[in-house]
């Protein structure tokens, strides 16, 4: 994968510390913390590498990978890499899934947080709404680095 994309791997392990899910978001207390890739993988095998033996709050992290937004059962972290993003997000309203992409107007879109290049920097804005909307918390730590959008 590309620098950028090895840091986006980075940016998607680090936000799991900084994000609260609601109880209900997983099956049960040893359930796994499931990060989701929907769409091609722009990551390769990076991504394993950056959440090998980490953990979200004692819980082991799963890397799953998904062609369809039927197919996301259980994850809890999306990182979503598909053309037209509203569709799929519309589709997954609703759950408690932290939704990440690049794609322009990501987060426009109705996606949690969105990926863009600053200067050769990779900076992201969040909405916060869509985030409260699906019961996640995210923390004023992350929000301080962020670009906040509330609409």
């Amino acid at each position: 994968p590309s620098a950028i994309n090895q840091v986006k791997a980075v940016f998607l392990y680090n936000f799991t510390q900084f994000v609260t899910w609601p109880p209900e978001a997983f099956a049960g207390t040893n359930s796994p913390f499931v990060i989701g890739v929907l769409g091609s993988n722009p990551f390769g095998t990076y991504l394993e590498k950056v959440v090998e033996e980490e953990t979200v709050r004692g819980r082991q992290i799963v890397i799953r990978y998904y062609t369809e937004p039927g197919e996301v059962r259980n994850c809890h972290l999306l990182f979503i890499n598909k053309e037209n993003p509203r569709d799929v997000l519309t589709e997954l309203a609703g759950n408690a899934i932290l939704t990440v992409g690049d794609r322009e107007n990501f987060v426009r879109s109705g996606g949690m947080i969105g990926f863009y290049l600053d200067k050769n920097k990779i900076r992201f804005y969040i909405n916060t709404k869509t985030a409260r909307a699906a019961n996640i918390d995210i923390s004023s730590k992350l929000l301080r680095l962020a670009n906040v959008i509330e609409e």
